[in-house]
């Protein structure tokens, strides 16, 4: 029942979202072009629901240079990838915003596990296992709340479990409410490079499972991609 309740709960306050912040949108649009060359808007291939790829709607805060399909705990430099403006918009997360798109394309919801770029690495794995991909993915969501950048993938993915395995909207209020908490305060935002915490015991690394296995996953949902990307014909 709550689910239904959910999607109708994340049309209306995305759409009264995005008309109430139309001015910023506009505003932080003319400040992107003026910090840096390029579009105003970055979009990116995402894991969804289900393992189903769709293309995720952000502020740009990389340069045009920076690679597209890294997540950027993955880039060997990603303070010199980042803009001026684009680290300011990353710290309160307003690059987000533009994420309401999504939410009204039934792509994402408000609350749910943080889509992932395909590429990294076996937490789609645990993911899936856990079942986290039973529900849409969020602007934020628990792992959000409780960690971060600062816990490991594996730590995530069970959290993420934990949120479609308790799904309501006591928990939704909570995590809307830590999250507002934690934008203001800038907790567990960590732009790379840094140590992580794993509260998780008795489970083996997810690192040293062999690659293979995400790539394997990950071409069941090649479909998909072709879809959301069409392929251009040589």
């Amino acid at each position: 029942m709550y689910p239904r309740v959910k999607r109708m709960l994340d049309i209306a306050l995305a759409s009264l979202m995005l008309i109430a912040f139309a001015p910023l949108f506009a505003a932080i649009s003319i400040m992107v072009c003026l910090d840096s060359p390029g579009p105003v808007f970055f979009l990116q291939r995402r894991v969804g629901r289900g393992g189903r790829l769709f293309r995720i709607y952000k502020f740009r805060t990389m340069y045009t240079f920076a690679p597209r399909s890294v997540a950027t705990g993955e880039l060997p430099d990603p303070r010199g990838m980042i803009t001026s403006l684009g680290r300011t918009l990353r710290k309160s997360s307003i690059d987000e915003l533009p994420q309401l798109i999504n939410v009204l394309r039934g792509e994402m919801s408000l609350i749910g596990p943080r889509p992932l770029v395909p590429e990294e690495g076996d937490i789609h794995d645990a993911r899936m296992a856990m079942g986290a991909y039973r529900v849409r993915p969020g602007i934020t969501g628990w792992a959000q709340v409780n960690g971060r950048d600062c816990v490991s993938a594996r730590t995530k993915a069970a959290l993420d479990a934990y949120y479609a395995d308790n799904l309501s909207l006591k928990l939704d209020i909570k995590v809307i409410l830590y999250s507002a908490l934690c934008v203001l305060t800038a907790r567990g935002i960590q732009e790379g490079g840094g140590a992580v915490e794993d509260i998780m015991e008795d489970e083996p690394d997810a690192r040293e499972r062999p690659r293979s296995r995400q790539n394997d996953w990950f071409a069941r949902y090649d479909a998909e991609s072709a879809r959301v990307y069409p392929r251009r014909r040589a």
